[in-house]
């Protein structure tokens, strides 16, 4: 069948036949489809096979996100069917069932379907990618459909009447009991698939969280939450006490928070990898909500040129970290790369003569020849404290994993000047505003002036992926009022990702940085000193040649590299 497609596509004139030939030694190596085949060497568009085939067989063709299809017309077809065939059930009318085919001239799935299912089938054409995506979505993903195997055993394992039920805080709790059910072969095997399953999709974080009548897993990929599967509400105390048993911590304490680390060592696509999970347990209305942070070494990318800085923005952070002393901050929101920006700087200066201290809450990856500290608060090792025995400790370097308040401001400050360099970070919106939020800690201007040599405000967003980006057509207005200079307009292509396997469908692969880099210069200095505001501070940046976030996204949508809705979304003019 496929080589008969092949034949009608040369025909028609759509691809020659050495396109043709190309991809059959390849279908040979590769088991695909044809069509997929043709589509991932460039030759032709999903769309121009499905109206092709349309078209040649007098068969409708349909678009697949303008259907809801119901459960009863799913459960007609079982999943590794449709599968099989790369086919979904649509419609059913009477005893004639409609199902959308990538390859509606297969007879040998038409035949199969009628068997099964004993009605009269219609077959409409879809594109694969599509019809991917809607299995997907009504069958779940393969891993999914394992899972909610695993998920089925386990709810037969504990039944409904399980031990593992909430327990009231006047009541005890039977621990022997807890551990026997957790240790239960079907609740391990769900939580290692969860988390292997995490990792293969990318994920940098796992939420799995309970509400009143329902309980569902998370995973955050390239900063976007997507929610993977609902697991029943009798599995909750099973997988939150499995969870808090792996990462060593209390499984009688329900009403406090905790924190506790995974080190797992797991062999995907038969490469091992060794893999840190940050957990975190927090007691909520109806559970305990746990957050696992992925801490995978190959994703630390300590290649400063790789991160996404403009080369001028580049340049100004390497000459201000190779400064013998003053201060460096990197600003921005929780999981803005912050931290990554910071290991990158200090494996730069990482040399056997220099001596490197961390004070980080808690240590996220360990760096060879560097002293790394982990703050606990509740024995008194705060940053403040860590700080001040640094200070007896003889460094050239100080990395602080975050100035919080006004001590550890104070003591870094006078680190700065007595000779050492500082590196830290601080939760703030952009560049300028860091000045002014270290002066409402409490920390004197003339301080400020003189310790801090520059500040790097960042964020993330998603990369177009490079399968499936093409060019789009924007308004010309729109593109002015994002930030577009008239004289850009000429040459500048904007591009967005349709959506495919290596995606994922989203259109977005991997991530890449934004940066604001803030020299501090005499005429900021003296901006400082006099009390000017953080739009004064901005101006005077900018006058000197800062390349503010949006820029920053502007120069990155230019390059290909993002969309205008990504830098939208992250970044303000």
């Amino acid at each position: 069948m496929a080589k008969k497609l092949g034949d009608l596509l040369v025909e028609a004139g759509l691809i020659t036949k050495e396109q043709l030939q190309e991809a059959l030694e390849i279908q040979k190596k590769d088991n695909e489809r044809l069509g997929t085949i043709l589509v991932k060497l460039g030759y032709l568009t999903e769309e121009e096979i499905t109206s092709f085939l349309s078209k040649q067989y007098g068969i409708p063709a349909v678009n697949l996100e303008h259907f809801e299809i119901s459960e009863d017309v799913i459960k007609r077809i079982p999943s590794d069917i449709a599968r099989k065939y790369m086919l979904i059930p649509i419609t059913r009318t009477g005893s004639t069932l409609t199902v959308a085919m990538a390859d509606p001239t297969n007879i040998y799935a038409l035949d199969d379907i009628k068997f099964l299912t004993g009605l009269n089938v219609e077959p409409v054409v879809a594109s694969e990618l599509s019809i991917k995506k809607a299995i997907d979505k009504y069958y779940g993903s393969e891993t999914q459909i394992e899972l909610r195997k695993v998920v089925e055993d386990l709810e037969g394992d504990l039944g409904e009447d399980t031990d593992l039920e909430v327990v009231e805080d006047e009541e005890e709790i039977d621990l022997d009991s807890l551990v026997a059910s957790v240790e239960e072969a079907p609740v391990v095997k769900f939580v290692n698939m969860m988390l292997v399953d995490a990792v293969k999709k990318g994920a940098s974080d796992v939420h799995v969280e309970p509400y009143e009548k329902y309980y569902r897993v998370r995973f955050r990929i390239d900063g976007i939450l997507h929610e993977v599967m609902k697991p029943p509400l009798s599995m909750k105390d099973a997988i939150t006490s499995r969870i808090k048993i792996m990462s060593k911590l209390d499984i009688a304490e329900k009403r406090l928070p905790q924190d506790g680390r995974i080190k797992l060592k797991m062999k995907i696509e038969g490469k091992k990898k060794e893999l840190d999970f940050r957990v975190s347990v927090l007691p909520t209305l109806f559970g305990e909500k746990i957050v696992m942070r992925i801490l995978d070494p190959e994703k630390l990318m300590l290649d400063m040129t790789r991160l996404g800085f403009e080369q001028e923005s580049l340049d100004k952070f390497t000459e201000a970290i190779r400064k013998p002393y003053g201060m460096v901050l990197v600003t921005g929101p929780t999981g803005s790369g912050k931290t990554n920006t910071l290991y990158s700087a200090i494996s730069q200066l990482n040399t056997p003569e220099t001596n490197i201290m961390t004070a980080e809450d808690p240590v996220e990856f360990n760096l060879p020849g560097i002293n790394q500290v982990n703050v606990r608060d509740e024995i008194g090792l705060t940053f403040a404290s860590a700080l001040r025995s640094f200070l007896r400790q003889d460094p050239n370097i100080i990395l602080v994993g975050e100035i919080r308040d006004f001590e550890t401001a104070e003591i870094a400050i006078k680190a700065a000047l007595t000779g050492h360099l500082v590196l830290s970070t601080l939760h703030t919106n952009d560049a300028p505003s860091t000045i002014s939020r270290l002066m409402n800690m409490g920390i004197e201007p003339f301080l400020v002036a003189t310790s801090v040599n520059l500040i790097c405000a960042q964020r993330l967003v998603r990369r177009v992926c490079k399968n499936c980006k093409e060019e789009v057509k924007v308004p010309k207005k729109t593109l002015l009022d994002i930030g577009f200079k008239e004289e850009e307009l000429k040459d500048l292509k904007i591009y967005k990702g349709k959506g495919c396997d290596v995606c994922n469908g989203s259109g977005y692969k991997g991530r890449v940085g934004l940066y604001e880099v803030m020299e501090v210069t005499d005429a900021i200095k003296d901006l400082i000193l006099s009390g000017a505001t953080a739009l004064d501070l901005r101006e005077q940046a900018i006058k000197e040649g800062m390349i503010t976030l949006r820029r920053s996204g502007l120069i990155k949508i230019k390059a290909g590299i993002t969309s205008i809705e990504e830098v939208l979304r992250e970044t303000v003019l």
